[in-house]
């Protein structure tokens, strides 16, 4: 791991002035910390965007951890829900919410005189059906995590070592993917399921998913919270409901990144 951490250090060190898709969550933050440590404070931008498909709650604790930081922060609104692609809910939405982002991160860029534009993916992102890949390659947006091949596991071990707070956050990815392939995405939706797992989190559940499947909510909870979720089912089942859920489930596989993308009919 030592060794990876040398190439990220050296991979950086190769870069004068850098912009940083920053999103507050454990990758992205180490990605950040990283820069600043190898260029300087004042050669890194970080840039948050605001979407309706992230809770404001994850916002606001980002643009708190870049001023921790002491890294120049900027803000920027995106404008996938005029794209029909985007909203339609194809198997390549994330390719679209991409192209979106990395084009306002590449013009912020340009205008800053600044080179590179990097992002928080890892090298386990490799194993799993990413669209937005292909976006990233088409802007040619650098991942350094991945290139110096950090794992997840690795990122969490040193950002702890850093003393990042981050380091034992939860994972976190846009309220879309909760939504199946081809059923339409609406801000009333991504609502309702950011509500339901904020309370969720409240109820101090940490690593977690709300599966939207029409009127049905699918709790996806590590296993070791099935009998914490158990024990609080009247309440979560009322809150649900109050949501506008009909039927409230829990699945009994677990959390697990990507669960939409398992049917057969999801298979490329």
């Amino acid at each position: 791991m030592l060794n990876k951490l040398k190439q990220l250090e050296n991979d950086l060190r190769g870069m004068k002035r850098v912009l940083v898709a920053f999103s507050g969550g454990v990758d992205s933050t180490f990605v950040l910390h990283e820069s600043a440590k190898a260029l300087g404070r004042d050669s890194v931008l970080a840039v948050i965007a605001e979407s309706p498909t992230y809770p404001v709650e994850e916002i606001k604790e980002a643009i708190e951890i870049a001023d921790k930081l002491g890294v120049k922060c900027r803000q920027i609104k995106t404008e996938e829900f005029s794209d029909e692609n985007f909203v339609s809910n194809s198997k390549e939405r994330c390719y679209y919410c991409k192209k979106e982002l990395f084009t306002k991160l590449k013009m912020m860029a340009k205008e800053a005189g600044i080179e590179h534009v990097l992002d928080g993916s890892n090298a386990d992102d490799l194993n799993d059906f990413r669209p937005g890949t292909r976006a990233k390659q088409e802007f040619g947006i650098i991942s350094p995590l991945q290139a110096a091949g950090l794992t997840k596991a690795d990122i969490r071990e040193l950002s702890k070592t850093a003393g990042l707070p981050t380091w034992d956050k939860p994972s976190m990815a846009c309220l879309a993917s909760r939504i199946p392939y081809g059923q339409r995405i609406d801000e009333g939706i991504l609502g309702m399921v950011g509500a339901g797992e904020k309370y969720l989190r409240s109820l101090g559940l940490k690593q977690l998913r709300v599966r939207h499947h029409n009127n049905i909510a699918r709790i996806e909870v590590e296993k070791e919270a099935v009998g914490q979720v158990m024990g609080m089912m009247e309440a979560i089942v009322k809150k649900f409901e109050d949501l506008g859920y009909i039927y409230v489930t829990l699945d009994l596989k677990g959390y697990r990144t990507g669960s939409l993308n398992e049917g057969p009919e999801n298979i490329s």
